[in-house]
């Protein structure tokens, strides 16, 4: 396999890095947006992603009956569709000059767009939800520049509310009313290689073909003794919600999110927060730092130094070869 190409040396997906005050001024005035109206932004998602938290909790599921999208494994409930409705009618009424991008009313060839657009996912982790596993989340997005730039991701269930703002940091508040700065350890623990590493893995609903051979056959060589050829990850975790890997991996909970095939709703408000939270974002696949939110190729690393940072992606695309995730 040819050398990997060096990362950027200010990737701009690599950290809170903060341009100055006069340069945040000029470049969101040029999307009519300031550092407050952002702040109010983000306070607006909260409240409403507590009102889909509500109605996610109210949903009675013994007729909430689901439908099948793809297969048996991807699903939508009425409450996913009540809940972006709910929350594209507020967000409309509010910000009526704003785009919207919702799982729901997706339609193939609908693409973010550089004005300030809203991305909903009303219900991350539907099959939790159908089965009433309590790990599923509502994920709300401002994006500028087809970049996150606000993001809110609440768990009713566990009462678990992330959120940040660009240049803000990132944030989690309790169901007990606890807020703490992201990381949740203020000196993130050193992160030297896969072996030390805790890591995220989803299966997604295409469950034959290439994808999902890699898919798997990588889950197995991370988990795999190193003398038998495998890095030995400390394990592997599944949680179901893609929104809450991200946030997981943001609050140093969970070291690394490898994740191909999810879609920019799922991940655009775990991105930044992640961001804000000191961790970055490359691709799944070998050799790419600059991923897009559209691209459906992500590998989250939590915070830590830049250079161990690297060193997991590079050792986990190596493993990888030259095999890709094809989407």
């Amino acid at each position: 396999m040819d050398a990997l190409p060096t990362p950027p040396a200010t990737a701009p997906n690599s950290g809170p890095s903060t341009p100055d005050a006069q340069k945040r001024i000029d470049y969101l005035a040029g999307y009519n947006l300031d550092e407050d109206i952002l702040g109010k932004i983000k306070d607006d998602l909260v409240d409403i992603a507590r009102a889909a938290g509500q109605m996610m909790i109210n949903a009675d599921l013994t007729v909430d009956e689901s439908d099948t999208k793809k297969n048996s494994s991807d699903r939508v409930t009425s409450t996913d569709k009540a809940v972006e409705k709910m929350v594209q009618d507020r967000l409309r009424s509010t910000y009526p000059a704003f785009g919207f991008l919702g799982e729901e009313g997706f339609k193939t060839g609908d693409k973010l767009e550089d004005k300030p657009t809203f991305v909903c996912d009303p219900i991350d982790g539907t099959l939790n939800f159908i089965h009433g596993f309590p790990n599923t989340a509502v994920s709300l997005a401002l994006t500028v520049d087809k970049k996150p730039f606000v993001g809110v991701v609440y768990n009713p269930f566990r009462g678990d509310l992330f959120t940040a703002v660009k240049w803000q940091g990132a944030f989690l508040t309790t169901a007990t009313g606890l807020t703490r700065r992201l990381p949740i350890s203020p000196i993130p623990k050193p992160l030297p290689s896969l072996n030390e590493a805790l890591v995220a893995v989803e299966w997604g609903s295409q469950r034959s073909g290439p994808n999902w051979a890699l898919r798997t056959s990588m889950a197995q060589q991370l988990m795999t003794d190193k003398t038998a050829g495998g890095a030995m990850v400390h394990s592997i975790r599944s949680n179901g919600s893609a929104a809450l890997d991200f946030c997981y991996v943001a609050a140093g909970q969970i070291d690394m999110f490898w994740e191909g095939g999810c879609w920019v709703w799922d991940v655009c408000a775990g991105w930044i927060i992640l961001e804000e939270a000191g961790g970055m974002v490359a691709s799944a696949n070998p050799g790419d730092w600059e991923p897009t939110l559209e691209g459906r190729l992500y590998l989250a690393v939590r915070g830590a130094k830049r250079a161990e940072q690297e060193g997991v992606v590079k050792q986990l695309w190596d493993m990888m070869g030259e095999r890709k995730f094809i989407y």
